[in-house]
């Protein structure tokens, strides 16, 4: 199996900061893409920033300019830089990642379990 873990949620007060961390483990043998998603109360999830092979990005238009994803694939980890947040911010983020487990076989989702970020106006 495949496991994801998050760290680094929390309340802050708009226009703080904060770093969410996601590392993942289990059986694998290649990540091809590692990202973040959130979702807020009664909205669908959405794709927050995506870091893929060749640290290609891709940002939510609401967050360029303030967040930045970064990737360190020796440790199958992703980072998410959150500045000048605003409430509009507040989710649930979760971490995504596309995974090879062995040679050969199709790439799969994975998801961790979510961490809670709020802003506070």
């Amino acid at each position: 199996q495949v496991q994801l873990v998050e760290s680094g949620g929390g309340s802050v007060q708009a226009g703080g900061s904060l770093r969410l961390s996601c590392g993942a483990s289990g059986s694998i043998f290649r990540i091809n893409a590692m990202g973040w998603y959130r979702q807020a109360p009664g909205k669908q999830r959405e794709l927050v920033a995506t870091s893929t092979t060749g640290d290609r990005t891709n940002y939510a238009d609401s967050v360029k300019g303030r967040f930045t994803i970064s990737r360190d694939s020796a440790k199958s980890t992703v980072y998410l830089q959150m500045n000048s947040l605003r409430p509009e911010d507040t989710a649930v983020y979760y971490c995504n990642a596309l995974v090879q487990r062995i040679v050969g076989a199709r790439f799969t989702d994975y998801w961790g379990q979510g961490t809670q970020v709020t802003v506070s106006s």
